[in-house]
């Protein structure tokens, strides 16, 4: 080596030594659990970036996700399927103690970001199947969530949520599940593009209910067996419940019977209700065969608010309702500005909206 090669050499060591050592980059692993092994614990080991296989089987057990940018995913909901554990010593963490199958959980200060749970089932748990919390990005898709105690699919606090091509069903109350909190009085929250997508909902108390949310679409979903389809729910509080769109969904006979609660009258026959909402458009569905005698059946209903508050300036155009009793369209709302156009029906209440 001649001297010129050897300078460069040292000069070289020297700026390395100057400016450290390179930062380490993580490169995204494959975290892979089989039947019997824990998820928590692969999922607690995880980093940003990775993702966590579930093998096909049977996993009696919950999980909490607590790290961003992560994916969790089976392979297909007919193949790996999440159920309560069966020994109590293994139902210890928070979210098997809350009774749900999956959390996901950050705060409105510290969002969850870009967390994937995919090709999946959750099944038979006391509460939800799946439970979110103060997120951002949160996908959920391919999911089979059945036979849940409360909510199959449900989310809070979120914003940017993608919820697509799930199969929700036999839920104690709704499929899926979008409020701005459930746990505090407050006014609407901009869900900021959430979109609720080519889902199937069956045999639900509710197959998808929004709750005091704005800026959410609800768009190319089939919903049929259940008491109500698509439950848009707002009240007095500001920001007003609204700014939605219900557009592109297949409701038919969803003419299962709820009993009342403190909160509402018995449930039947409901296709698309909104109640206290406003700006809302619902256009371009097919609502069929939805029949009972719920102060909140018929095809495409407008009511007011548990309250009492009426909604305001909501657009009902360019659906095809036919076969619903007692109404295709009923407004029963008190307020005069919403608007129905270009509907294909046959019965609307008042008459004339047809």
């Amino acid at each position: 080596m001649n001297k010129r090669h050897t300078a460069l050499l040292a000069c070289a060591a020297a700026v390395a030594a100057g400016l450290g050592a390179a930062p380490s980059v993580h490169h995204p692993t494959v975290h892979r659990v089989q039947p019997g092994q824990s998820i928590q614990k692969a999922v607690d080991a995880a980093k940003p970036g990775d993702t966590v296989l579930l093998a096909p089987g049977t996993y009696r057990q919950s999980v909490a996700i607590k790290v961003s940018d992560l994916t969790l995913r089976g392979h297909g909901a007919g193949r790996t399927v999440l159920m309560p554990a069966a020994d109590a010593a293994e139902s210890r963490s928070a979210c098997a103690g809350a009774g749900n199958g999956i959390c996901v959980t950050g705060t409105d200060k510290s969002p969850l970001k870009d967390v994937t749970v995919r090709s999946l089932t959750v099944r038979g748990f006391a509460e939800n199947g799946l439970w979110a919390t103060g997120t951002d990005g949160l996908e959920v898709k391919h999911v089979v969530a059945e036979k849940n105690g409360r909510w199959g699919i449900a989310e809070e606090r979120s914003v940017h949520s993608v919820l697509s091509h799930n199969l929700v069903r036999k839920n104690g109350d709704a499929g899926l599940f979008v409020s701005n909190t459930v746990g505090t009085e407050e006014g609407a929250r901009d869900a900021e593009r959430t979109v609720i997508r080519y889902n199937r909902m069956a045999d639900n108390r509710v197959g998808v209910t929004v709750r005091r949310l704005r800026n959410l679409t609800v768009d190319r979903n089939e919903a049929t067996g259940n008491c109500a389809a698509v439950f848009v729910v707002g009240d007095e509080s500001e920001p007003r419940a609204g700014a939605l769109r219900v557009t592109r969904n297949y409701v038919h006979a969803n003419n299962k019977y709820c009993p009342e609660t403190p909160r509402l009258p018995f449930l039947q026959g409901s296709g698309i209700v909104l109640t206290g909402a406003e700006e809302t458009l619902v256009a371009y569905n097919r609502v069929e065969d939805n029949k009972g005698t719920s102060p909140l059946s018929g095809g495409i209903v407008l009511f007011k608010s548990l309250v009492g508050t009426a909604g305001e300036h909501n657009d009902i155009r360019d659906n095809l309702v036919t076969g619903n009793s007692p109404a295709d369209l009923a407004n029963r709302d008190t307020a005069r500005n919403n608007t129905f156009s270009r509907n294909t029906c046959t019965l609307s209440e008042p008459a004339g909206m047809c």
